[in-house]
């Protein structure tokens, strides 16, 4: 696997999660396991029926969502699907941009894993005309 995609976990927060319309069929079967937690830093936004994390340095910022481990030997295809998915695109300018950002589990410990953020037309679009999820939790929204 190229040293710029390593296998780490994803940090979910929207369709993606655990009982969510499109968790059965990207990451059912794949995960090693599921466990809560937070990114900080970031806002949540609504979007046509899904959502959108935008960072925003504002205090008390965050996403809650779910980290998921996919098992090693299904996380090359459910990468390549998931970009697809989310119109993650190499050269940064789809509906979402894959990063490598720190996310905090319950116990409290920092785990490096991926986050679709949204791309920068969509982000500005968001800055210009919020649609902010003030609970920062997709399920709450």
């Amino acid at each position: 696997m190229p040293a710029e995609h390593p296998v780490l976990p994803f940090f979910v927060y929207g369709t993606l999660l655990t009982g969510g319309r499109n968790h059965a069929a990207f990451l059912a079967g794949r995960c090693a396991g599921v466990r809560a937690a937070v990114l900080e830093g970031a806002a949540l936004h609504a979007g046509p029926g899904y959502p959108y994390a935008v960072p925003d340095p504002a205090p008390g910022r965050r996403i809650s969502g779910e980290l998921v481990t996919v098992r090693p030997d299904a996380h090359p295809a459910t990468l390549a699907a998931l970009d697809r998915l989310e119109d993650c695109r190499p050269d940064g300018r789809g509906e979402y941009v894959r990063e490598r950002l720190a996310v905090r589990t319950a116990d409290g410990a920092a785990v490096d894993a991926w986050v679709y953020l949204a791309g920068p037309e969509a982000a500005a679009r968001l800055r210009a005309h919020p649609a902010l999820i003030v609970s920062g939790d997709w399920r709450r929204r």
